[in-house]
């Protein structure tokens, strides 16, 4: 059964993660997706000392590398002649690059006019900040994401990418919906998704609580709302959970920890009074969790459907029961560089993954030769 993107060809022109990202996402829904690199390969691939470096492969899978330098005349018209047969050019450049590049936006649109040309940047192609340079950190913190999780007392970058990688996530959603598009009109589109608006829209409840009800968030301005806690448990692990706005569940937690005394606590009588007493509700939960080990909590709250989780290390998450149940997890092996641990699609279409057998990430210009031989025999037609 073919995949729900069988057919779909990616040409990927970028570096790190926002376009990588968009890419590996329409590969893991069948699309063919071509990774051009420079000679050399992309600088990403050596961050961790070699060009098959942990961060470059997770981002990369399912794709096919071809090594095209750009500064050459010949290798130009061979991307332009890659560009001419697919439906999806995705880059990641400043605004110019593409122009230095003899891929202007504009001649792109007039000679490929069912090309699909997403083009992904940190700040926009307008404004004082379009050629400044824009990595994570720098878009959670002109967002405002970063001020909803660092402490101003003691700042210190903390946690996994999110600006890149909801930035590619609505790379690829616009790409899909220009594909819908394409399909109705038979004409193509320049799609723009910057940095700074893919972050602010990520957050849409910290800026819809600050100009609606004029509460200006902060670290834990949410999770005091949502009734989230961490705790320490007696065995020295952590345990999660989340009450919301049920009474239910606010319930069923006192009564798992044997706490009767917060339940006739007046300051604890209602969802809204326990945000305004968050801390001092905290400070009485975190004593009583340190007084036996998580195992203990594990059950008490799993018998009275608490929401909860035990805070898994990623080591721990590859054995957890319910990750091996989902199948969450494959090995893909590459022929040269052996197996590759992967978080699979976590979208199934009919009950399955939409790629059985994704490929594994690609070494740099692993398919030069045979993505050229294609072209020599089968001259693209679409743009």
């Amino acid at each position: 059964m073919p995949s729900p993107l069988s057919g779909l060809r990616i040409i990927e022109i970028g570096t790190a993660i926002t376009a990588p990202l968009a890419g590996m996402m329409l590969a893991d829904m069948g699309a063919d997706v071509v990774k051009v690199e420079p000679p050399g390969g992309d600088q990403f691939r050596g961050g961790h000392g070699d060009q098959y470096g942990a961060t470059f492969i997770a981002y990369n899978r399912g794709k096919r590398s071809i090594i095209l330098d750009l500064a050459q005349r010949s290798d130009r018209a061979t991307l332009h002649r890659l560009i001419e047969g697919a439906d999806v050019l995705l880059d990641n450049f400043r605004p110019g690059v593409l122009q230095r590049l003899n891929l202007d936006p504009d001649e792109l649109r007039r000679n490929y006019p069912r090309l699909i040309h997403c083009s992904i940047t940190g700040f926009g192609a307008s404004g004082p900040y379009r050629a400044r340079p824009a990595f994570d950190a720098v878009g959670q913190a002109l967002s405002g994401f970063a001020s909803l999780f660092v402490d101003p007392a003691d700042p210190q970058p903390a946690g996994p990418t999110i600006s890149d990688n909801v930035t590619g996530m609505y790379a690829c959603y616009a790409v899909l919906s220009a594909v819908i598009e394409r399909g109705r009109t038979g004409r193509g589109s320049r799609l723009e998704v910057n940095m700074l608006e893919a972050t602010m829209a990520f957050i849409p409840d910290a800026f819809t609580n600050y100009t609606r009800a004029n509460n200006l968030w902060g670290p834990q301005s949410r999770v005091a709302r949502s009734e989230c806690h961490v705790f320490r448990c007696a065995d020295d692990v952590m345990i999660s959970i989340q009450l919301s706005t049920l009474d239910k569940f606010w319930k069923g937690l006192i009564e798992a920890l044997d706490l009767p005394e917060c339940g006739r606590d007046p300051r604890f009588a209602s969802h809204v009074l326990r945000t305004e007493h968050y801390k001092a509700l905290q400070a009485i939960l975190a004593a009583r969790f340190l007084t036996r080990p998580r195992e203990h909590w594990v059950a008490a709250l799993a018998a009275r459907d608490v929401p909860f989780a035990p805070v898994l290390t990623i080591a721990d998450v590859l054995t957890n029961e319910q990750v091996q149940a989902l199948g969450s997890v494959a090995t893909l092996v590459h022929p040269t560089q052996g197996p590759v641990t992967a978080v699979v699609c976590p979208v199934l279409v009919d009950g399955a993954r939409p790629v059985a057998e994704p490929l594994p990430p690609p070494t740099a210009g692993e398919h030069t030769a045979e993505i050229l031989a294609a072209l020599a025999a089968d001259p693209p037609k679409r743009g």
